[in-house]
């Protein structure tokens, strides 16, 4: 019955490409099925379902959270109010002189809001709906539009301090302690600063590096004309302006560290509020249509995060998790190879699963083994980050490809799977060499492991044997978030 939770997480994923019911929705269902076949074989104690209101009670008391509603009503004032498209009328008439200004316009804009997004699923809403229409009368073709549309959706999975992140940085630093009690090792945990820091070379090479292959692909010379034509006005510069060093200044000062995450959300969006009041563009009717997103993005991670937690608490009943630890114990190869595998694992899921689900779901399980072996917790969350958006970009599976299709499909567009194909095909050839780039000089994500001593608490660095082995002791006495022993 030890793989029972591996099954459990087939059965979901078969079921949202089936049915395409809400993750959460399965997540709990699946989990109370599969639990109740467990108590009736005698598998699972029913005793243990007890500390789940515990559980839950204590992941909603996290002040972490407190910011997930903040960035989200940022993300959907910036889609109602006018101030999207000034923005993407200013950067496009700014680069016009480049040939391919609507294209750079896009990939800015989506740099600039994706990390308040939410999710690929609410990027791809939002710029198939904002920058697709206005790429296609730029005359960009088809095909490269929904590409652009595409990554820019998911550039908020490695521009640092996105929600994403945010959230990976709570997991990893929850697995980074698991680990550690394994591994006894006596090195600092680290936290979502870490993280930030250690995602923004990567970040900005990314970034360069998609603006110069746009630039490649759209550069006409016919179009710089057409786009000079089209000048904003005076007041659409200083709204611009303004709004880019606020926004910047504000993911600029999470990510170095100078405001939390909650303070920077909550202050861009009074700022925001402020300016559409000033504007007169919040009416009732835009307040209420902005208050329904926020509150319907917010409920679904919530929602997601609760069921992740049932589900979780399941798996781990049936002991999938020692399984799994077990089994990345049992790689052979060093070090390098089990990162390489589990790295694997994780772009398979996330051919099925969002990003949010995947931090929830995959990383909690599988992180903890992984960081037993190779101690570098910020360098494996900046690859896993890396992993993430290059799988949600690979045709024809990749979620952030399957979602742009399905969208500009609703919205009349015919989109040929090939010509799309070969559009993506530029852009995530940057993220795998930018991930090989990670992979190879592990440094490009900060200094390392921070050391509390000179040397581990055991004295010297456990073998692969002595990890497997502290793994299969701390598994076998851990005990259960109520305190009881396993």
């Amino acid at each position: 019955m030890a793989t029972a939770g591996l099954w459990m997480l087939l059965v979901v994923a078969a079921m949202m490409i089936a049915t395409g019911l809400p993750a959460w929705l399965l997540l709990i269902a699946v989990a109370i099925v599969a639990a109740a076949l467990g108590v009736a074989l005698g598998a699972v104690p029913a005793a243990l379902f007890t500390v789940l209101p515990t559980r839950l009670l204590a992941l909603l008391d996290s002040d972490l959270l407190q910011a997930l509603p903040l960035y989200v009503f940022m993300g959907a004032l910036l889609n109602r109010l006018p101030l999207a498209s000034a923005l993407f009328r200013v950067a496009r008439h700014a680069l016009a002189r480049t040939g391919a200004g609507a294209a750079l316009a896009g990939l800015t804009l989506g740099a600039l809001l994706a990390p308040m997004n939410g999710s690929v699923g609410a990027g791809v809403s939002m710029f198939s709906h904002l920058i697709h229409p206005r790429l296609t009368q730029a005359g960009v073709p088809e095909a490269r539009g929904a590409a652009l549309v595409a990554v820019a959706s998911t550039l908020g999975v490695v521009i640092p301090p996105s929600l994403v992140l945010i959230l990976l940085g709570d997991a990893m630093m929850r697995a980074h302690t698991e680990a550690l009690n394994i591994s006894h090792a006596a090195v600092r945990v680290i936290n979502e600063h870490d993280i930030f820091v250690g995602a923004l070379p990567p970040a900005i090479l990314i970034g360069l590096l998609c603006m110069a292959v746009a630039w490649a692909l759209n550069r006409t010379p016919q179009r710089a004309t057409a786009e000079d034509a089209e000048a904003p006005r005076a007041a659409e510069w200083f709204t611009a302006a303004v709004t880019v060093c606020l926004i910047g200044g504000l993911l600029g000062g999470v990510t170095l560290g100078y405001l939390y995450a909650v303070e920077a959300a909550a202050c861009g969006g009074v700022a925001l509020v402020l300016y559409a009041l000033g504007a007169r563009a919040l009416t009732l009717a835009r307040m209420l249509a902005i208050l329904r997103d926020t509150l319907v993005i917010t409920g679904a991670l919530f929602a997601l995060l609760v069921g992740a937690t049932v589900f979780t608490l399941v798996l781990r009943a049936f002991e999938t998790d020692r399984w799994i630890a077990d089994a990345i114990g049992a790689l052979a190869g060093g070090p390098l190879a089990v990162l390489v595998v589990v790295l694997g694992v994780i772009a398979a899921c996330a051919f099925v699963l969002d990003a949010f689900e995947m931090i929830f779901v995959v990383v909690p399980v599988v992180m903890p083994p992984l960081l037993a072996r190779v101690p570098d917790a910020t360098w494996v969350a900046v690859l896993t980050m890396l992993i993430l958006q290059a799988s949600f970009l690979l045709p024809p599976f990749g979620y952030a490809v399957m979602m742009v299709r399905n969208r500009l499909g609703h919205q009349g567009h015919r989109l040929e799977l090939r010509a799309f194909a070969r559009a993506c095909l530029p852009y995530l050839l940057v993220q795998i060499t930018v991930l090989a780039t990670v992979l190879a000089f592990p440094r490009l994500t900060g200094p390392g492991p921070e050391s509390l001593s000179a040397a581990p608490a055991s004295g010297s660095v456990p073998t692969d044997a002595e990890v497997q082995e502290m793994l299969r002791r701390q598994l076998d006495g851990a005990p259960d978030e109520d305190g009881a022993q396993k």
